[in-house]
C-alpha cells in the first residue's frame, strides 16, 4: 500500500469547474466538465492503455475505505485485484461499446454496480452499491412483458405514451412521471402524465425552452439517462495528479456527473426532491423527454433504471407508426380529392384553369379556406383568398423567399415585412411556384387559441435584491394566439406539392398548346410569304427581264443605227447612261433569283475538290485576272461535301469580290489556303469543320463592316465607283449555310481582306 511519505510528496488537485454561473452566462455554462459528481456513488477514471487510476472522486473512502489520495496513479490491478480486473477487462471486450449492459463488481470485499464509458483517453468507471433484490428484477420482467399490451390496446400515440407513463410509475415509484414533448421551437408539452393523487397535474402544461438551453438538450442526445436522487446534495469533487495544465474530464456521459446549479435551483423552486430524465430520440432530434419527479430522497438500481430506459426506447419506436396511424384517415381523405381533380379531363387552354379554381376539391385537398392560382398573369380564386392584386403581390414575395420554389407556415405575419395588409383574413399559406411567375398559393385563417402555460413564458427570469434566478412561479398561465393558423400537416403537404406537380403538367399543356397555335400562325404566314417570293421570282423571271430587253434593244438601235451622227450628244449620253441603268438592273434580278433559288436540302451533295473548282474559275477568269495583271496562288485544298455548281459559285464571287476591289496602286494578288487539319467552329455547333481562307490585297474594309457586308443589298462604296448589286457576299453567306457551314471576314483599310469559310467535315468523314 501506499506509505504515508508517498502520498504527502504526490502533488494532487481537484478538477472542479468554479467559474461563476448565473443567467446571464448560463447558455454558455460547460455543464459537461463540472469537475464534480453526485454523492450516491464514486468514480474513478482509468487510463485506456495503462488502466491507472488518473482521477478519482474524493468520497472513494466513504465505499472502499481508500481515499483518492491513495488510488491515484496506482493500477486497477494492483488495488482491486486479478479477479476484478478479469472481470473489468471482459466487460471492455464484450459489452462496454453498447453501454446498456451493467457491470457488476467486487471492489476491496463490497459489492458494487457499475457503469463504464469511454471518455477521451479514459474509461470512467462509476461505482454504486449493489443492493438489487429479487423483486426488482421480477418488476423489470413484468414491465418489459407488458410492451406487447401496450402496442394492442392502443392506437394513438397519447394513449401509448400515457401507457407507458403509468408503467413506469408503477416500476419505479415516482410522484409523477410525465411524457414531455418538444414543438419545433422547443417549447415542452405535458403529453402524458401519471401522478400520485395528493399532488396537482401538469397534463397539457406548456413549458418555455428556455427551462431546457440548448446545451443541455445536446447532452440528452448523448446521455440517454439522468438521475438526482436527491436536489440537495452537496457536490463531491473529482481529483486527479497534478502534472500537466487544463487538465480535465468530460463527463457527458456519466451517471453521477453534478448538476448545473441553476438546474438545481430552478427544480428547487418546483419543489422537487429527486428527478429521474429519459431521452425520447427520434431521428436523430430530441423529440421530448420521459420526466420524473419526486419530492424526496429517491435512488433506483441500475436494473429498474434500465427497464426505464427500454420504456423510453419503445415510445420512440413507435412514433412513426402512431403517427401514421393518426395521419391514415387525413390522408385517406386528401388522396381522394387528389385523385378526383386529377381525373378532371380539360382541355388545354386558360380557362381551364377558372374551372380548377372553383373546384370545391381543391379546397379539400389540403384542408384550406382559400386558394388563388395565378396563370399567365391572370389571378383565379376561391373561398377566403386575398385581392387581386395582393395575390400578385404574396406571389411574387414567396417566390423570392422560396427561391421560386416551394413555401409554408402557419403564422405568414413573420415573412411579410411591412406589407401586413397581405395578411388579413390570412394566416397560414402554402405556396408553390409553378414556373414562368405561375404560382398556386391555399390559405387558412386566423384560429385564435388558448395555450397553458406553467407560469409566465415571458418571465422565465426573476430578479430581486440577491441578482437573477430561475423563475419561482408554476403557477397556471394562460396566453391568447394571434395571428396563427392552424399547423399545416404532413399529408395536407404531400397532397398539395404532388397537385402542383399534376398542375405544372397542365401548364405545360397549355403552353405546347399555344406555341403550337403560333407555330400555324407562323407556317401559314411562311406558306403566304413563299407563295408571294415565288411570284417575285416569276415575276424577276419574265415580267421584269422582258421590258428591260425591249429597253435594252431600242437603246441600242438608237446608238448604233445609221443615224448616229444625228442624234445630239446631249441625248446619246442620256441613252448610254439608260442602256447601262438597264444592264445593271438585269445583272440585279439574276442575282436575286439566284439568292432565292439555293435550298437548304443536303439531298445532291457529293464530294468537291477545291482545287478543282479554284483550277476552273482561274481558268474562267484568265482575261480579268490578265486585264488587271493579277495573280492567284492556292495551295493544297481538302475535298468538302456539298453541291459542286454552288461551291463554284461561292468561290467565283469571293474570287471576283477581291479582283473588283484590288488597289489601283498595285498588282492584285489572291492567295488561297486551307488549315493542316479541322478545326472546331463555334458557328457550325462546334463541329470539326475544314477552314478555307481567301486573302487579297485590295482596299480592304473597315472592321466594322465585318458582319454588314453580308446582308443583301448592302454595299460600302457607290455605284460609280464599283460596280454590283450588293447581293454577291449574301449569296455567299446563303451558300455556307446551306452547307452547314458559315463564312467570316476581315479587313484593313489600304492593305487588303481576308474571307474564311468553314466546310464541316463529311459524314464520311
Amino acid at each position: 500500500m501506499t506509505t504515508l511519505k508517498a502520498i504527502q510528496d504526490m502533488k494532487i488537485k481537484d478538477i472542479v469547474n468554479r467559474d461563476i454561473v448565473n443567467l446571464t452566462n448560463c447558455e454558455h455554462e460547460p455543464i459537461h466538465i463540472p469537475g464534480s459528481i453526485q454523492p450516491h456513488g464514486f468514480m474513478i477514471a482509468l487510463g485506456k492503455e495503462d488502466f491507472k487510476i488518473n482521477f478519482c472522486s474524493a468520497n472513494s473512502h466513504e465505499f472502499i475505505e481508500l481515499s483518492h489520495e491513495q488510488l491515484l496513479g496506482k493500477e486497477f490491478k494492483a488495488v482491486f485485484g486479478d479477479l476484478a480486473d478479469g472481470i473489468l477487462q471482459e466487460y471492455i471486450r464484450s459489452f462496454a461499446s453498447t453501454n446498456t449492459s451493467i457491470l457488476k463488481l467486487n471492489l476491496q470485499g463490497q459489492p458494487f454496480q457499475c457503469t463504464l464509458h469511454l471518455s477521451g483517453d479514459n474509461y470512467v468507471l462509476e461505482a454504486e452499491p449493489d443492493t438489487n433484490s429479487v423483486k426488482d428484477i421480477t418488476d423489470v420482467y413484468n414491465q418489459t412483458a407488458s410492451f406487447l399490451s401496450y402496442m394492442n390496446n392502443t392506437s394513438t400515440l397519447q394513449e401509448l405514451c400515457q401507457l407507458i407513463a403509468q408503467g413506469t410509475r408503477d416500476i419505479t415509484g415516482y410522484d409523477r412521471v410525465m411524457v414531455y414533448r418538444f414543438d419545433k421551437e422547443y417549447n415542452g408539452e405535458v403529453f402524458a402524465e401519471a401522478c400520485a393523487d395528493n399532488i396537482e397535474p401538469f397534463l397539457g402544461l406548456h413549458y418555455p425552452h428556455t427551462d431546457i438551453p440548448v446545451q443541455a438538450r445536446e447532452l440528452y442526445l448523448k446521455n440517454l439517462l439522468r438521475l438526482i436522487v436527491d436536489i440537495n446534495y452537496k457536490p463531491v469533487p473529482i481529483f486527479t495528479i497534478d502534472d500537466g495544465t487544463d487538465k480535465n474530464l468530460d463527463l457527458s456521459l456519466s451517471i453521477l456527473r453534478s448538476t448545473s446549479p441553476i438546474h438545481v435551483e430552478y427544480l428547487q423552486n418546483m419543489g422537487v426532491g429527486a428527478t429521474m430524465t429519459i431521452s425520447l430520440i427520434h431521428r436523430g432530434r430530441l423529440w421530448g423527454l420521459i420526466a420524473c419527479h419526486h419530492y424526496s430522497y429517491k435512488n433506483l438500481t441500475p436494473e429498474i433504471r434500465l427497464a426505464s430506459q427500454l420504456q423510453g426506447q419503445f415510445i420512440t419506436s413507435q412514433i412513426d407508426v402512431r403517427q401514421s396511424n393518426e395521419e391514415y384517415d387525413l390522408a385517406r381523405r386528401t388522396n381522394i380529392a387528389l385523385e378526383k381533380l386529377n381525373s378532371s379531363e380539360l382541355p388545354p387552354l386558360i380557362e381551364s384553369f377558372k374551372i380548377i379554381s372553383v373546384n370545391p376539391e381543391l379546397l379539400k385537398l389540403c384542408n384550406a379556406t382559400g386558394v388563388s392560382l395565378l396563370i399567365s398573369g391572370q389571378v383565379f380564386k376561391n373561398g377566403l383568398s386575398p385581392s387581386d392584386e395582393n395575390v400578385r403581390i404574396l406571389s411574387e414575395l414567396l417566390r423570392d423567399y422560396s427561391n421560386d420554389s416551394t413555401f409554408y407556415t402557419d403564422k405568414l405575419i413573420n415573412f411579410v415585412g411591412d406589407l401586413k395588409e397581405l395578411c388579413e383574413n390570412i394566416s397560414g399559406v402554402i405556396y408553390h411556384s409553378l414556373g414562368n411567375n405561375n404560382s398556386i398559393i391555399w390559405y387558412r385563417p386566423e384560429t385564435l387559441s388558448e395555450v397553458h402555460w406553467a407560469g409566465n413564458p415571458d418571465k422565465a427570469i426573476v430578479k430581486d435584491s440577491k441578482g437573477l434566478h430561475p423563475r419561482n412561479s408554476f403557477n397556471l398561465w394562460k396566453q391568447i394566439i394571434k395571428c396563427r393558423s392552424n399547423e399545416w400537416l404532413q399529408p395536407e403537404l404531400n397532397a398539395a406539392a404532388n397537385y402542383a406537380h399534376a398542375l405544372q403538367k397542365q401548364i405545360s399543356m397549355l403552353l405546347l398548346s399555344q406555341e403550337e397555335e403560333k407555330y400555324r400562325n407562323l407556317n401559314e404566314t411562311l406558306k403566304e410569304a413563299n407563295a408571294e417570293l415565288e411570284n417575285i421570282n416569276w415575276i424577276s423571271t419574265h415580267d421584269l427581264q422582258e421590258p428591260l430587253r425591249k429597253i435594252q434593244l431600242i437603246s441600242s438601235k438608237l446608238m448604233y443605227s445609221e443615224h448616229e451622227e444625228q442624234i445630239p450628244q446631249n441625248v446619246m449620253d442620256s441613252l448610254k447612261r439608260m442602256n447601262v441603268s438597264a444592264d445593271r438592273m438585269q445583272t440585279l434580278l439574276v442575282d436575286i433569283l439566284k439568292y432565292t433559288r439555293i435550298k437548304n436540302s443536303e439531298d445532291s451533295f457529293e464530294p468537291v475538290s477545291l482545287n478543282e473548282i479554284v483550277n476552273e474559275i482561274a481558268d474562267e477568269a484568265r482575261e480579268a485576272f490578265h486585264e488587271k495583271n493579277g495573280t492567284i496562288t492556292a495551295s493544297s485544298l481538302p475535298t468538302v461535301y456539298g453541291v459542286p455548281f454552288l461551291i463554284k459559285q461561292l468561290f467565283s464571287n469571293i474570287i471576283l469580290n477581291s479582283l473588283k476591289y484590288s488597289d489601283e496602286a498595285r498588282n492584285p494578288q489572291i492567295v488561297i489556303s486551307a488549315s493542316d487539319k479541322p478545326v472546331k467552329n463555334a458557328a457550325s455547333k462546334n463541329r470539326l469543320s475544314y477552314a478555307v481562307s481567301f486573302t487579297d490585297n485590295g482596299i480592304g474594309f473597315e472592321p466594322q463592316y465585318a458582319d454588314s457586308i453580308f446582308n443583301i443589298f448592302t454595299r460600302l462604296h457607290s455605284v460609280s465607283e464599283y460596280k454590283g448589286s450588293g447581293v454577291g457576299l449574301a449569296l455567299c453567306k446563303k451558300i455556307m449555310q446551306t452547307h452547314g457551314g458559315n463564312i467570316t471576314a476581315t479587313g484593313t483599310p489600304g492593305e487588303g481582306s481576308t474571307f474564311t469559310l468553314y466546310f464541316p467535315v463529311g459524314p464520311s468523314e
